[in-house]
Protein backbone atom coordinates (compact mmCIF):
# COMPACT_ATOMS: atom_id res chain seq x y z
CA UNK A 1 0.00 0.00 0.00
CA UNK A 2 1.26 3.57 -0.89
CA UNK A 3 0.39 7.24 -0.91
CA UNK A 4 0.40 8.01 -4.52
CA UNK A 5 0.76 11.42 -3.78
CA UNK A 6 3.31 11.04 -1.38
CA UNK A 7 5.26 9.92 -4.25
CA UNK A 8 3.96 12.67 -6.55
CA UNK A 9 5.58 14.93 -4.14
CA UNK A 10 9.08 12.97 -4.22
CA UNK A 11 9.01 13.48 -7.92
CA UNK A 12 8.35 17.27 -7.47
CA UNK A 13 10.99 18.09 -5.50
CA UNK A 14 13.12 16.31 -7.90
CA UNK A 15 11.97 18.21 -10.11
CA UNK A 16 12.16 21.46 -8.92
CA UNK A 17 16.07 20.83 -7.98
CA UNK A 18 16.76 19.79 -11.26
CA UNK A 19 14.91 22.93 -12.76
CA UNK A 20 17.07 24.93 -10.26
CA UNK A 21 20.24 23.42 -11.87
CA UNK A 22 18.97 23.46 -15.47
CA UNK A 23 18.53 27.04 -15.43
CA UNK A 24 22.66 27.00 -14.58
CA UNK A 25 23.45 25.52 -17.72
CA UNK A 26 20.63 27.27 -20.00
CA UNK A 27 22.53 30.02 -18.77
CA UNK A 28 25.74 28.38 -20.10
CA UNK A 29 24.50 27.77 -23.16
CA UNK A 30 23.79 31.30 -23.96
CA UNK A 31 27.28 32.59 -22.45
CA UNK A 32 28.87 30.65 -25.46
CA UNK A 33 27.25 32.26 -28.05
CA UNK A 34 23.76 30.14 -28.16
CA UNK A 35 21.38 32.63 -28.36
CA UNK A 36 20.33 35.13 -25.80
CA UNK A 37 20.33 35.15 -21.77
CA UNK A 38 17.37 32.46 -20.41
CA UNK A 39 15.73 34.23 -17.77
CA UNK A 40 12.94 31.90 -16.80
CA UNK A 41 12.53 33.85 -13.34
CA UNK A 42 11.95 32.32 -10.06
CA UNK A 43 8.03 32.08 -9.66
CA UNK A 44 8.70 28.75 -6.77
CA UNK A 45 12.15 28.95 -4.77
CA UNK A 46 13.42 25.70 -7.07
CA UNK A 47 15.88 25.24 -4.47
CA UNK A 48 13.47 24.31 -1.92
CA UNK A 49 13.28 20.93 -3.46
CA UNK A 50 15.65 19.87 -0.91
CA UNK A 51 14.01 21.22 1.85
CA UNK A 52 10.57 19.34 0.56
CA UNK A 53 12.98 16.42 0.34
CA UNK A 54 13.66 16.58 3.81
CA UNK A 55 10.33 16.69 4.93
CA UNK A 56 9.14 13.72 3.03
CA UNK A 57 12.15 11.83 4.06
CA UNK A 58 11.03 12.18 8.17
CA UNK A 59 7.70 11.36 7.13
CA UNK A 60 8.74 8.18 4.94
CA UNK A 61 11.00 6.86 7.76
CA UNK A 62 8.22 7.14 10.37
CA UNK A 63 5.18 5.90 7.99
CA UNK A 64 7.07 2.85 6.76
CA UNK A 65 9.13 1.39 9.79
CA UNK A 66 5.39 0.57 11.59
CA UNK A 67 7.38 -2.84 11.92
CA UNK A 68 10.40 -2.41 13.58
CA UNK A 69 9.06 -0.53 15.98
CA UNK A 70 9.79 -2.04 19.08
CA UNK A 71 11.36 -5.74 18.31
CA UNK A 72 14.55 -7.14 18.49
CA UNK A 73 17.04 -6.61 15.70
CA UNK A 74 14.83 -3.48 14.44
CA UNK A 75 17.41 -1.14 14.67
CA UNK A 76 19.82 -3.73 12.84
CA UNK A 77 17.05 -4.40 9.98
CA UNK A 78 16.09 -0.63 9.62
CA UNK A 79 19.92 0.36 8.97
CA UNK A 80 20.34 -2.31 6.89
CA UNK A 81 17.17 -1.06 4.52
CA UNK A 82 18.95 1.75 5.24
CA UNK A 83 22.52 1.40 3.89
CA UNK A 84 21.10 -0.66 0.82
CA UNK A 85 18.81 2.08 -0.75
CA UNK A 86 21.14 5.10 -0.17
CA UNK A 87 25.16 4.13 -0.25
CA UNK A 88 25.12 2.02 -3.44
CA UNK A 89 24.42 4.72 -6.11
CA UNK A 90 25.82 7.33 -4.21
CA UNK A 91 28.84 5.74 -3.84
CA UNK A 92 28.75 4.53 -7.61
CA UNK A 93 28.03 8.44 -8.92
CA UNK A 94 30.85 9.60 -6.18
CA UNK A 95 33.73 6.98 -7.69
CA UNK A 96 32.13 8.73 -11.05
CA UNK A 97 32.83 12.05 -10.13
CA UNK A 98 36.31 10.96 -8.63
CA UNK A 99 37.47 9.39 -11.91
CA UNK A 100 36.53 12.79 -13.61
CA UNK A 101 38.06 14.86 -11.41
CA UNK A 102 41.19 12.90 -11.81
CA UNK A 103 40.86 12.54 -15.69
CA UNK A 104 39.30 15.65 -16.07
CA UNK A 105 39.67 18.08 -13.90
CA UNK A 106 38.87 21.60 -16.12
CA UNK A 107 35.30 19.91 -16.60
CA UNK A 108 34.59 20.52 -12.53
CA UNK A 109 36.35 23.39 -11.68
CA UNK A 110 37.17 24.22 -7.61
CA UNK A 111 35.46 20.53 -6.72
CA UNK A 112 38.63 18.80 -8.91
CA UNK A 113 41.45 20.07 -6.27
CA UNK A 114 39.61 17.90 -3.64
CA UNK A 115 41.61 14.96 -5.30
CA UNK A 116 44.00 16.54 -2.97
CA UNK A 117 42.48 16.45 -0.18
CA UNK A 118 41.89 12.41 0.52
CA UNK A 119 40.36 13.16 4.17
CA UNK A 120 37.70 14.84 2.81
CA UNK A 121 36.71 12.27 0.14
CA UNK A 122 37.10 9.74 2.77
CA UNK A 123 34.94 11.41 4.72
CA UNK A 124 32.12 11.94 2.59
CA UNK A 125 31.91 8.42 1.30
CA UNK A 126 31.01 8.18 4.90
CA UNK A 127 28.74 10.72 5.01
CA UNK A 128 30.67 12.54 7.85
CA UNK A 129 30.32 16.39 7.95
CA UNK A 130 34.37 17.49 6.62
CA UNK A 131 35.49 21.08 5.54
CA UNK A 132 36.91 21.45 2.14
CA UNK A 133 40.17 23.50 1.65
CA UNK A 134 37.93 26.67 1.26
CA UNK A 135 35.94 26.00 4.41
CA UNK A 136 32.83 25.02 2.67
CA UNK A 137 31.32 21.59 4.62
CA UNK A 138 30.58 19.62 1.87
CA UNK A 139 31.76 16.14 0.30
CA UNK A 140 33.55 15.60 -3.02
CA UNK A 141 30.04 15.20 -4.80
CA UNK A 142 28.58 18.46 -3.89
CA UNK A 143 25.13 16.76 -3.65
CA UNK A 144 25.90 14.68 -0.90
CA UNK A 145 25.67 17.27 1.40
CA UNK A 146 21.96 16.38 1.68
CA UNK A 147 23.03 12.81 2.24
CA UNK A 148 24.82 13.85 4.87
CA UNK A 149 22.05 14.94 7.02
CA UNK A 150 19.72 12.35 6.16
CA UNK A 151 22.49 9.48 7.23
CA UNK A 152 22.50 11.64 10.43
CA UNK A 153 18.49 11.34 10.18
CA UNK A 154 18.67 7.54 9.97
CA UNK A 155 20.80 6.96 12.76
CA UNK A 156 19.04 9.17 15.14
CA UNK A 157 15.78 7.38 14.16
CA UNK A 158 17.45 4.46 15.02
CA UNK A 159 18.39 5.00 18.31
CA UNK A 160 14.80 5.82 18.80
CA UNK A 161 13.43 2.70 17.49
CA UNK A 162 13.04 0.74 20.92
CA UNK A 163 10.83 3.34 21.83
CA UNK A 164 7.81 2.51 20.10
CA UNK A 165 6.24 4.72 16.95
CA UNK A 166 5.45 7.74 19.53
CA UNK A 167 8.35 7.36 21.71
CA UNK A 168 10.54 7.79 18.65
CA UNK A 169 9.40 11.17 17.76
CA UNK A 170 9.21 12.14 20.88
CA UNK A 171 12.82 11.03 21.11
CA UNK A 172 13.67 13.07 17.29
CA UNK A 173 12.08 15.90 18.74
CA UNK A 174 13.78 16.46 21.80
CA UNK A 175 17.37 15.54 20.25
CA UNK A 176 16.96 17.30 17.38
CA UNK A 177 15.52 20.36 19.12
CA UNK A 178 18.49 20.55 21.83
CA UNK A 179 20.54 20.30 18.90
CA UNK A 180 19.88 22.91 17.25
CA UNK A 181 19.27 24.89 20.45
CA UNK A 182 22.89 24.10 20.77
CA UNK A 183 24.26 25.39 17.69
CA UNK A 184 22.31 28.74 18.25
CA UNK A 185 23.84 29.17 21.45
CA UNK A 186 27.40 27.69 21.43
CA UNK A 187 29.75 29.42 19.09
CA UNK A 188 32.97 27.00 17.99
CA UNK A 189 31.40 23.97 17.93
CA UNK A 190 33.34 21.02 16.04
CA UNK A 191 32.67 21.00 12.17
CA UNK A 192 30.05 17.80 12.48
CA UNK A 193 28.10 19.25 15.18
CA UNK A 194 27.85 22.29 13.55
CA UNK A 195 26.58 21.43 10.57
CA UNK A 196 24.00 18.43 12.03
CA UNK A 197 22.64 21.75 14.70
CA UNK A 198 21.56 23.66 11.33
CA UNK A 199 18.07 24.40 11.62
CA UNK A 200 17.31 22.83 8.48
CA UNK A 201 17.64 19.25 10.67
CA UNK A 202 13.84 20.31 11.64
CA UNK A 203 12.29 19.75 8.41
CA UNK A 204 12.87 15.86 9.42
CA UNK A 205 11.07 16.46 12.70
CA UNK A 206 8.22 17.53 10.44
CA UNK A 207 7.76 14.84 8.51
CA UNK A 208 7.73 12.92 11.27
CA UNK A 209 5.09 14.23 13.20
CA UNK A 210 2.89 14.29 10.13
CA UNK A 211 3.58 10.41 10.00
CA UNK A 212 2.60 9.88 13.62
CA UNK A 213 -0.85 12.09 12.99
CA UNK A 214 -1.56 9.70 9.92
CA UNK A 215 -0.64 6.58 11.93
CA UNK A 216 -2.61 7.86 14.50
CA UNK A 217 -6.05 8.67 12.27
CA UNK A 218 -5.17 11.73 10.78
CA UNK A 219 -7.09 11.90 7.33
CA UNK A 220 -7.83 14.85 6.29
CA UNK A 221 -10.70 15.86 3.90
CA UNK A 222 -10.82 16.39 0.54
CA UNK A 223 -11.44 20.21 0.82
CA UNK A 224 -8.88 20.23 3.93
CA UNK A 225 -6.37 18.70 1.77
CA UNK A 226 -6.86 21.53 -1.25
CA UNK A 227 -7.11 24.13 1.84
CA UNK A 228 -3.42 22.65 2.44
CA UNK A 229 -1.92 22.32 -1.00
CA UNK A 230 -3.34 26.21 -1.70
CA UNK A 231 -1.65 27.46 1.27
CA UNK A 232 1.88 26.05 0.95
CA UNK A 233 2.05 26.97 -2.41
CA UNK A 234 1.12 30.53 -1.24
CA UNK A 235 4.09 30.21 1.24
CA UNK A 236 6.49 28.52 -1.38
CA UNK A 237 5.65 31.60 -3.78
CA UNK A 238 6.38 33.94 -0.83
CA UNK A 239 9.90 32.27 -0.05
CA UNK A 240 10.74 33.00 -3.28
CA UNK A 241 10.34 36.44 -3.22
CA UNK A 242 11.58 36.64 -0.01
CA UNK A 243 14.74 34.60 -0.09
CA UNK A 244 15.95 34.87 -3.81
CA UNK A 245 17.16 32.92 -6.55
CA UNK A 246 19.59 30.85 -4.09
CA UNK A 247 18.02 30.85 -1.31
CA UNK A 248 20.57 32.95 0.89
CA UNK A 249 19.47 33.00 4.67
CA UNK A 250 21.11 32.33 7.53
CA UNK A 251 20.05 30.48 10.96
CA UNK A 252 15.87 29.82 10.78
CA UNK A 253 14.95 31.86 7.98
CA UNK A 254 15.09 29.52 5.35
CA UNK A 255 13.43 26.24 6.81
CA UNK A 256 11.04 28.65 8.44
CA UNK A 257 10.05 29.83 5.05
CA UNK A 258 10.59 27.09 3.03
CA UNK A 259 9.96 24.03 4.97
CA UNK A 260 6.71 24.96 7.01
CA UNK A 261 4.91 25.09 3.16
CA UNK A 262 6.26 22.46 2.59
CA UNK A 263 4.97 20.46 6.15
CA UNK A 264 1.61 21.90 4.45
CA UNK A 265 1.78 20.20 1.05
CA UNK A 266 2.64 16.60 2.77
CA UNK A 267 -0.12 16.79 4.64
CA UNK A 268 -2.59 17.98 1.85
CA UNK A 269 -0.81 14.88 -0.22
CA UNK A 270 -2.23 12.50 3.33
CA UNK A 271 -5.04 10.71 0.81
CA UNK A 272 -6.17 7.32 0.94
CA UNK A 273 -3.59 4.67 0.18
CA UNK A 274 -3.34 2.41 -2.76
CA UNK A 275 -2.50 -1.04 -3.89
CA UNK A 276 -0.81 -1.77 -6.77
CA UNK A 277 -3.67 -2.63 -8.90
CA UNK A 278 -5.22 0.80 -7.86
CA UNK A 279 -2.21 2.55 -9.03
CA UNK A 280 -2.31 0.59 -12.44
CA UNK A 281 -5.48 1.87 -13.23
CA UNK A 282 -4.41 6.00 -12.69
CA UNK A 283 -4.10 7.87 -15.62
CA UNK A 284 -1.10 7.94 -17.53
CA UNK A 285 0.35 11.39 -16.31
CA UNK A 286 -0.25 10.55 -12.76
CA UNK A 287 1.25 6.90 -12.93
CA UNK A 288 4.30 8.26 -14.65
CA UNK A 289 4.50 10.90 -11.88
CA UNK A 290 4.72 8.08 -9.19
CA UNK A 291 7.68 5.88 -11.36
CA UNK A 292 9.19 9.18 -11.37
CA UNK A 293 8.89 9.59 -7.27
CA UNK A 294 10.37 6.04 -7.25
CA UNK A 295 13.11 6.90 -9.61
CA UNK A 296 13.84 10.56 -7.68
CA UNK A 297 16.70 9.20 -5.59
CA UNK A 298 18.38 8.45 -9.20
CA UNK A 299 16.64 11.49 -10.80
CA UNK A 300 18.66 13.78 -7.76
CA UNK A 301 22.19 12.07 -8.07
CA UNK A 302 22.74 11.96 -11.90
CA UNK A 303 20.91 14.80 -13.05
CA UNK A 304 24.00 16.85 -13.15
CA UNK A 305 25.65 14.45 -15.50
CA UNK A 306 22.90 14.38 -17.74
CA UNK A 307 22.39 18.32 -17.71
CA UNK A 308 25.70 18.71 -18.70
CA UNK A 309 26.03 15.93 -21.37
CA UNK A 310 23.03 17.33 -22.84
CA UNK A 311 24.48 20.95 -22.65
CA UNK A 312 27.72 19.86 -24.53
CA UNK A 313 25.21 18.21 -26.73
CA UNK A 314 23.11 20.18 -27.88
CA UNK A 315 26.60 22.57 -28.65
CA UNK A 316 28.32 20.30 -30.68
CA UNK A 317 24.96 19.06 -32.47
CA UNK A 318 24.50 22.72 -33.43
CA UNK A 319 21.09 22.57 -31.74
CA UNK A 320 21.12 24.94 -29.10
CA UNK A 321 20.95 27.92 -31.75
CA UNK A 322 17.49 26.31 -32.98
CA UNK A 323 16.01 25.30 -29.96
CA UNK A 324 17.28 27.98 -27.69
CA UNK A 325 15.71 29.35 -25.45
CA UNK A 326 13.17 26.93 -24.12
CA UNK A 327 13.76 24.06 -26.36
CA UNK A 328 17.40 23.49 -24.82
CA UNK A 329 16.25 24.03 -20.88
CA UNK A 330 13.12 21.05 -21.73
CA UNK A 331 15.91 19.07 -23.70
CA UNK A 332 18.19 19.13 -20.79
CA UNK A 333 15.61 18.66 -18.82
CA UNK A 334 14.29 15.38 -20.75
CA UNK A 335 17.64 13.74 -20.91
CA UNK A 336 17.82 14.01 -16.67
CA UNK A 337 14.52 12.39 -16.55
CA UNK A 338 15.31 9.33 -19.24
CA UNK A 339 18.83 8.79 -17.56
CA UNK A 340 17.08 8.61 -14.10
CA UNK A 341 14.59 6.29 -15.24
CA UNK A 342 16.90 4.11 -16.62
CA UNK A 343 19.92 4.35 -14.14
CA UNK A 344 16.66 3.12 -11.51
CA UNK A 345 15.83 0.38 -13.14
CA UNK A 346 19.12 -1.03 -14.37
CA UNK A 347 21.68 0.04 -11.42
CA UNK A 348 20.04 1.88 -8.64
CA UNK A 349 17.34 -1.24 -7.97
CA UNK A 350 19.23 -4.24 -9.12
CA UNK A 351 22.39 -2.49 -6.74
CA UNK A 352 20.06 -2.04 -3.83
CA UNK A 353 18.49 -5.31 -3.95
CA UNK A 354 21.96 -7.25 -3.54
CA UNK A 355 23.29 -4.88 -1.39
CA UNK A 356 19.87 -5.73 1.42
CA UNK A 357 19.58 -9.20 0.39
CA UNK A 358 23.43 -9.43 1.92
CA UNK A 359 23.00 -7.53 5.09
CA UNK A 360 19.53 -8.60 5.63
CA UNK A 361 19.04 -12.33 5.30
CA UNK A 362 15.44 -12.35 5.97
CA UNK A 363 15.00 -9.94 3.08
CA UNK A 364 15.76 -12.48 0.14
CA UNK A 365 13.73 -15.31 2.33
CA UNK A 366 10.63 -12.98 2.94
CA UNK A 367 10.51 -12.27 -1.27
CA UNK A 368 9.17 -15.23 -2.20
CA UNK A 369 6.53 -17.27 -0.44
CA UNK A 370 4.43 -20.58 -1.69
CA UNK A 371 1.45 -19.03 -1.01
CA UNK A 372 0.09 -15.42 -0.52
CA UNK A 373 -0.93 -14.47 2.94
CA UNK A 374 -4.33 -13.32 2.86
CA UNK A 375 -4.83 -10.20 5.36
CA UNK A 376 -7.60 -11.75 7.95
CA UNK A 377 -10.79 -9.79 8.30
CA UNK A 378 -10.71 -6.45 9.91
CA UNK A 379 -6.80 -6.08 10.12
CA UNK A 380 -4.69 -4.15 8.26
CA UNK A 381 -1.22 -4.36 6.84
CA UNK A 382 1.03 -1.53 8.76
Amino acid sequence: MILIEIQILRAAAALMVVWHHARHEAGLLAARGAGPDLDPGMLLPWWGGVDLFFVISGFIIVYASGRLFGIPGGRARFLAHRVARVVPLYWLVSLVFLALALARPELLGDAAALVHAPGTILAGFLFWPAARPDGTIQPLYGLGWTLNYEAFFYGLFALGLGFGRRGAVVWLALALVLLVTLGALVPGLPVPVRFWANPIVLEFLLGAGLALAHREGFRPGISLRLGLAGLGVVGLLLAARLLGGEGAADGFLRPLLVSVPAALLVAAALGPERDAAQVAALPVPLRGLVILGDASYALYLVHPFALRLGREALLRLGLAPVLHPWGGLAAMLAASVAVALLVHRFVERPLSRWVRDRLDHGAAQNRVRAAPTPVPPGRRAD
